[in-house]
């Protein structure tokens, strides 16, 4: 963002006020003077942006050079000179200290309004990275009295400052709260590099656990949120084994918060964007401050997996709504376990929500499979419940894909009961009656897998009766489907007595892309089994596109004359068609 162009800054001498707010004011030692009132801020043109303030920041030495502000040239000054020569006078000699209060002034001023130009803000925060490193908001054990009550001060003109900070992350712009951000993690820095040995305190005690919080229960904080992670959590390891300590520390101890549901919706929105998972200790080599010592738990891999795990734990303790829990359930497999050192402990979580039914049931399918598979996880009566959850939505689920091939790895093994096979394919043949036909096209090759590779079922294709009486009794009177479609039981179904009339009814389907592949049941099963993703991503868009790409062999036949009436007559009486819609009006 370049700089803007110059603005005019009043130079008359302000009279001095004895009514002056109470955090500007230092308790003077005895080289103070009585503190001057905080003039009245002149706040014109924007400072700068975050990324342009962190550029400048790592470009100036920690050394022993003056924090000189970002000034540019004289044509294109954009910090007014006032504020200018207050931060060069506080960084100058503890003398003007003071000076603190009335810049602290002009910042609460400028957070204060609908837009934040930034032009108090940052120089305060390039002031109070150089005390933190100069340790004078550090206390120590040689101070003397008049000492500790600066540095007291000095803490509380931090803190205000600060609360300030946290309060820019839920202004209304994106900028405001990314920039907010950043200065926010730049006294972090500071924090932790003045705390030396003591790093661990800055990060959960100091402004870092106020962030997370601010950034956790807050509803206007998504911008920033969201840079948080990216920047930040993505980037730094310390950074992502602090944000996990303090997420599992805020959700056990705000179980009663009032707005519950957003705090639990803002954290996983910080927890499912960290997509990185380090694979070993070497990955763990990149820190937002200071190096760790050799030991530290930062660079502990299983340190890290038992933050994140305590973080996701409290996360589920802390109580999901529906739409949470099915966020979580998305994401399962890819963002949550990786991070577990013991998978087992989501055996109740998923059970829980594989008992639920519905959509959140067919989420629940792949963790539990997970926990099946490799945890050896004992679900009892698990194809009951998965023969449940074929009900009306199953085929119009937008989880109809996942569901499938889940399925399709559940029913894969050719030691399941013929009667429990049949069930699945006589109940998913008879929803396809009602199904759209994305749905359907998915059931059909399904169906023929299921035949195939469990050839005591085929069959049901095809069941001759061979007794004459019995073939004539059918002729007269008609059959009774021996299928008991509300039977939960999947051995007690009936099933295996039944036959695939559906996928017959199916050949003559509206659509012919679903009849003409209805007809392969009615043929030889001599092809080789369906590879089922060929057909899990139909949709209605799909179907329309394929039409309108369709080049047409012959042109269809049209109106070569257009009717003036439709349901009357020349004689304004109601004609053939009227009259028929009369009677159906009556019916």
């Amino acid at each position: 963002m370049p700089l803007l162009a110059p603005t005019a800054v009043a130079g008359k001498k302000r009279k001095r006020d004895n009514d002056s707010r109470t955090h500007s004011a230092l308790p003077p030692p005895s080289d103070h003077g009585t503190p001057r009132a905080p003039p009245k801020p002149h706040l014109t043109q924007p400072y700068t942006t975050a990324s342009e303030y962190e550029s400048e920041e790592d470009d100036k030495s920690d050394g022993d050079e003056k924090m000189e502000g970002y000034l540019g040239s004289e044509e294109e000054q954009t910090i007014p000179r006032e504020v200018d020569q207050l931060e060069r006078d506080i960084l100058s000699s503890r003398r003007n200290f003071n000076s603190i209060g009335t810049l602290l002034q002009y910042a609460e001023e400028e957070a204060s309004q609908e837009r934040v130009d930034f032009v108090a803000i940052i120089p305060l925060c390039r002031v109070f990275c150089r005390l933190m490193s100069q340790g004078n908001l550090a206390q120590s054990k040689t101070s003397s009295e008049k000492e500790l009550i600066v540095t007291k001060w000095l803490q509380t003109m931090y803190d205000n400052f600060t609360r300030s900070l946290l309060g820019l992350l839920g202004n209304p712009e994106e900028e405001t709260q990314n920039t907010a951000l950043t200065l926010l993690m730049r006294l972090l820095k500071e924090e932790v590099g003045a705390t030396k040995g003591l790093s661990d305190r800055a990060w959960k005690a100091g402004v870092f656990s106020e962030l997370v919080f601010r950034l956790v229960t807050s509803k206007r904080s998504q911008a920033a949120r969201d840079y948080f992670v990216e920047r930040y959590v993505n980037v730094h390891d310390d950074v992502r084994f602090y944000t996990f300590q303090s997420l599992a520390s805020i959700l056990s101890r705000e179980r009663d918060y009032d707005n519950g549901t957003a705090m639990a919706s803002n954290t996983i929105a910080i927890l499912s964007g960290i997509a990185h998972v380090p694979e070993d200790e070497d990955d763990l080599n990149d820190f937002f401050a200071d190096v760790p010592p050799k030991k530290h738990p930062v660079k502990s891999l299983g340190a890290h997996k038992k933050h994140a795990q305590h973080a996701w734990v409290s996360l589920l303790q802390f109580g999901l709504d529906k739409a949470g829990k099915k966020c979580v359930l998305r994401l399962f497999t890819t963002r949550v376990v990786p991070w577990f050192n013991k998978p087992e402990l989501l055996m109740d979580f998923l059970t829980d929500s594989y008992n639920v039914g519905g959509s959140t049931s067919l989420l629940a399918l792949s963790g539990l499979f997970y926990l099946m598979q490799e945890k050896n996880l004992d679900y009892p009566s698990f194809y009951a419940k998965l023969y449940s959850l074929l009900d009306e939505g199953a085929l119009h689920s937008k989880h109809r894909s996942r569901f499938f091939r889940l399925l399709e790895t559940f029913m894969a093994s050719t030691h399941l009961p013929a009667a429990l096979v049949a069930s699945f394919i006589k109940r998913l043949s008879r929803l396809a009656l009602y199904a759209p036909p994305a749905g359907i096209v998915i059931v059909i090759p399904w169906v023929y897998n299921m035949l195939k590779a469990h050839p005591t079922c085929s069959f049901m294709v095809h069941r001759e009766i061979r007794d004459p009486e019995v073939r004539e009794e059918i002729d007269k009177e008609g059959l009774e489907d021996p299928f008991e479609m509300n039977e939960p039981d999947p051995m007690e179904t009936g099933a295996i007595e039944s036959s695939l009339w559906e996928l017959q009814t199916l050949q003559a389907h509206y659509h012919p892309n679903v009849a003409t592949l209805a007809k392969i049941i009615s043929e030889q099963f001599t092809k080789r089994s369906y590879n089922l993703e060929d057909f899990l991503d139909h949709s209605y868009d799909g179907m329309v596109d394929a039409e309108l790409r369709k080049e047409l062999k012959k042109a269809p036949v049209g109106e070569y004359e257009i009717p003036k009436r439709i349901y009357t007559d020349e004689g304004n009486g109601l004609g053939q068609l009227g009259r028929l819609m009369e009677n159906v009006g009556h019916i």
